[in-house]
């Protein structure tokens, strides 16, 4: 077995926990809550389409938008690469792990065999680092497992090139320079400004805060989307999936955010930062508060007109603190 020398670390998320850990082995010293917030990884949207089996919302910027920004922002030069052809980019990982480089490549979710069945589910956007291999087996460190795990070199394959949304074509990446010096106030000021724009000042009206308050008035009309109260009970409850369970670190990504607006007033010596880090701890627990409630009501069948109104009016209420959080976050940084 070809095993790489790498510090695997669990993570809230698997695509910033990824690109930290490459980051760290290639000598960048970096947290998960400093990548997450320079990237401007905080987001918030609620989407309708005749794409989706059902309404759904997310909590953090696209996938691969976290490398794409920490590369802008402080000028770290990654190799991307997806494959036209499976037996290509099989090649290609084989090589530069034999090489001694750790990989990080796109998965889906669901064939990461080494994580408990109930939590997997097909999701093409997942992000994991190879960083050994045999014959039989590549050693894959993943964010949301305790170690270094084995997984059998048909079922790593497979999880690269399976179709469908989003569908990962093999790709991988790795740094390929690192600059000796970095601005980390500009890029941690960039990140902040961004973040705090997208929330407030994108003209979308599914975006931002305005996503938010879209998500507290179409949750009422929930049920006449719904096949039975059963398939609403799945979807209601699954909002405590999103904000809880999708890698997260809780309260969709908030108490991640503001771990790095705490590191970040420590690196720039900006105590109004650490204050805002509170403010947003506090959003972070009425997010999870959110969580507690959907999965309740959702779980019992409570899912009347009452329940649904009284959902609607704490998510709304979100959009009301959030709106205060990050206009007065762009004010600080601008």
């Amino acid at each position: 077995m070809k095993e790489i020398d790498f510090e695997h670390k669990m993570a809230a998320h698997c695509e910033s926990g990824t690109v930290t850990a490459i980051l760290n082995h290639n000598g960048l010293e970096i947290t998960e809550p400093m990548v997450f917030g320079i990237a401007s990884g905080i987001f918030f949207g609620y989407f309708e389409s005749s794409n989706f089996p059902f309404p759904m919302f997310i909590v953090r910027n696209k996938p691969g938008s976290i490398r794409k920004n920490i590369s802008k922002r402080l000028g770290v030069k990654f190799y991307t690469k997806d494959f036209k052809k499976q037996q290509q980019g099989i090649d290609e990982l084989n090589s530069l792990i034999d090489e001694g480089r750790p990989v990080a490549t796109q998965v889906d979710f669901y064939y990461m065999k080494f994580l408990p069945e109930y939590v997997r589910t097909h999701m093409n956007v997942h992000f994991v680092n190879i960083v050994g291999r045999n014959e039989e087996n590549y050693l894959v460190s993943d964010s949301y497992h305790r170690t270094v795990a084995e997984l059998d070199v048909a079922t790593l394959n497979k999880a690269r090139f399976v179709g469908g949304y989003m569908a990962p074509k093999g790709f991988l990446f790795y740094p390929a320079y690192i600059p000796e010096n970095i601005d980390f106030e500009k890029a941690i000021i960039k990140g902040i400004k961004k973040a705090a724009y997208n929330m407030t000042k994108l003209p979308v009206p599914f975006i931002g805060v305005k996503g938010i308050r879209k998500f507290a008035k179409k949750v009422k009309t929930w049920p006449d989307l719904a096949r039975d109260i059963d398939h609403l009970s799945h979807e209601i409850m699954k909002i405590n999936v999103f904000l809880e369970d999708q890698g997260t670190g809780g309260a969709g990504f908030r108490f991640l955010y503001a771990t790095f607006l705490q590191q970040a007033a420590q690196k720039l010596n900006f105590t109004q930062l650490d204050d805002m880090s509170k403010k947003m701890m506090a959003i972070g627990d009425d997010w999870r508060n959110i969580s507690y409630f959907a999965a309740k009501i959702g779980k019992n069948r409570d899912l009347g007109v009452e329940r649904l109104n009284e959902l609607s009016q704490m998510i709304n209420a979100m959009a009301d603190q959030e709106q205060v959080f990050f206009t007065e976050l762009y004010k600080m940084v601008k």
